[in-house]
């Protein structure tokens, strides 16, 4: 019993804890909500406040703003009046100025008029007084005339009274004396260019002889005559089985691998090379030289000799090419340049080494261009490449000149470096004076005594064409080559050929041979005309 009343005690207490707990978290809420509609309405206050606030601020703004857009407007429109005014008397004044000076191009016109109606009275007076003159003339003229067909009478009836007494007609006197006039004009006009001709042909021969003659001296260049060597010795005859091998195949071996015919005849302990190409010819002569000295010969020692020589030989050329050009002094050639310039030390022309005579032609060139204040370098480099296409002119078409001349282009060389080549023989006119320069040191190192030789047959074919040329003209009674082919010496008869058309005919004669002969240096054409008169004394 009591337990049970201590149990509903119990609960009781915990039920009226439960109460006031919840009577505390009632009266917490009511207290929070009353707190937060006290709160927004403070809020609700204070905004209300900053609202009349910031009217009162935007009123006074907005009646600040007014009043300075009163003011402001007040001033732009004092501006503007005061604008509107200095506009107005810059018109002013301008157009003070503008009345000013219509009023000074009025006066000056009114002058100029003045001035017009004074001339136009002036004219008229001329006019008439030319018109007065313009009679007067036409008068003269008519008199004039007058007497002009009177003259023309006159000198008809002269005229047909001379013809009468001459026995010729008006035209067939005209062309005689026009005849007359011709030859002796011709006869001044050549003694006139014959005396300027020696005259400057006196002082141009000593400078060019003291220019020519220092150079050479200069120069000190080796003038011995080289020929190809086509010709290789044997110790004995038995080395001729040798190299022609079983079956031949030895010298078979040795022709297909150097291009170059080997001739075995009975001529005694010699074997002769036939070929066009010097440098095939060169490197054959090496390999059955090398061959015949180490007495090994089959063909593949042939081959293997064949193949070294030929490095050797390239080599030998290259280095031949730069000694060429550090002996002249110039540089900057193209290397395959180089190598044409070595190439030319196994060419021949009328058995002168072409690689030397080059090196020769650039040095005299080049001693002639310092004497004359020119460009030595380039006369140099025209000099030693003048001759270029005589390294490749059997393996192309065309002349040496202008194989040269389209080498020198491939290679970049300058456009007047390549009217030298093409000049030097007289094929185009030179345009510089180092092109003439190179004309000359060609002639000087080819007509030298011992410089050039040519066959027996092919000479005397040239002198007696030489003096065929020379007999073919008009007047000439006989004619010599002198001087082994440098000179021509023509004699004319007198009666048919005078002092002036000498003259003429030795530069004819010279021209034809210029343009029908192949001839190497230069050929003087000498015309003589001697009048003899003899008697005899009984």
């Amino acid at each position: 019993m009591h337990n049970t009343i201590g149990l509903l005690l119990a609960m009781n207490s915990g039920l009226a804890i439960g109460l006031i707990i919840g009577a505390l978290v009632v009266g917490a809420a009511i207290a929070a909500l009353a707190t937060w509609l006290i709160l927004q309405y403070v809020s609700k206050k204070k905004s209300e406040k900053k609202l009349d606030d910031t009217s009162k601020r935007v009123d006074e703004m907005l009646a600040n703003a007014e009043a300075q857009c009163k003011q402001l407007k007040k001033e732009a429109i004092l501006e503007s009046k005061e604008q509107e005014l200095k506009r107005r008397n810059e018109f002013e004044q301008e157009m003070k100025e503008k009345r000013a000076e219509q009023q000074r191009i009025e006066s000056r016109l009114n002058r100029q008029e003045d001035l017009l109606e004074k001339r136009e009275t002036e004219i008229s007076r001329k006019e008439q007084s030319l018109e007065a003159q313009k009679n007067n003339l036409q008068k003269r003229a008519e008199e004039v005339q007058k007497t002009q067909e009177q003259v023309s009478r006159q000198h008809e009836l002269m005229v047909a009274e001379l013809e009468r007494v001459a026995q010729l007609t008006k035209e067939e006197a005209k062309k005689q004396l026009t005849d007359e006039i011709l030859d002796e004009t011709r006869r001044d006009l050549a003694v006139q260019v014959r005396n300027l001709e020696q005259q400057a042909k006196d002082e141009a021969e000593l400078n060019a002889k003291n220019i020519i003659s220092l150079a050479i001296q200069r120069c000190a260049s080796d003038h011995a005559s080289e020929t190809t060597v086509s010709v290789v010795p044997l110790p004995n005859d038995d080395m001729k089985a040798r190299i022609i091998g079983r079956e031949g195949r030895n010298i078979r071996a040795i022709e297909n691998a150097t291009g170059i015919e080997l001739i075995i005849d009975d001529t005694p302990e010699v074997v002769i090379l036939s070929g066009f190409d010097p440098v095939r010819r060169e490197i054959a002569r090496l390999t059955l030289e090398r061959l015949i000295a180490d007495g090994r010969i089959h063909p593949a020692r042939i081959e293997e000799t064949v193949e070294k020589v030929t490095k050797e030989l390239d080599q030998q050329i290259k280095a031949a090419g730069e000694n060429a050009m550090f002996e002249v002094g110039i540089f900057g050639l193209h290397p395959e340049i180089i190598k044409l310039i070595g190439r030319l030390k196994f060419r021949t022309s009328y058995g002168q080494n072409v690689y030397r005579h080059s090196i020769e032609v650039a040095q005299l060139a080049g001693l002639m261009a310092q004497e004359l204040g020119l460009d030595v370098n380039f006369a140099k480099r025209a000099g030693l490449l003048h001759d270029i296409g005589k390294a490749v002119d059997h393996e192309q078409e065309g002349t040496h000149i202008q194989i040269g001349a389209d080498l020198a282009k491939k290679y970049k060389e300058n456009a007047m470096i390549v009217n030298a080549i093409m000049a030097h023989h007289g094929d185009v006119e030179p345009k510089t004076i180092e092109a003439v320069l190179v004309q000359a040191a060609d002639a000087v190192s080819g007509a030298r005594p011992g410089a050039r030789r040519e066959t027996g047959s092919n000479y005397v074919k040239r002198l007696e064409r030489l003096e065929e040329i020379a007999s073919g003209f008009a007047g000439v009674d006989k004619s010599y080559a002198i001087q082994a082919g440098r000179e021509v010496r023509v004699i004319v008869k007198p009666d048919q050929v005078d002092d002036a058309k000498a003259l003429f005919l030795a530069k004819d004669i010279a021209k034809k041979i210029e343009s029908e002969l192949e001839y190497p240096g230069q050929i003087k054409v000498n015309v003589i005309r001697e009048f003899r008169s003899v008697e005899y004394a009984k």
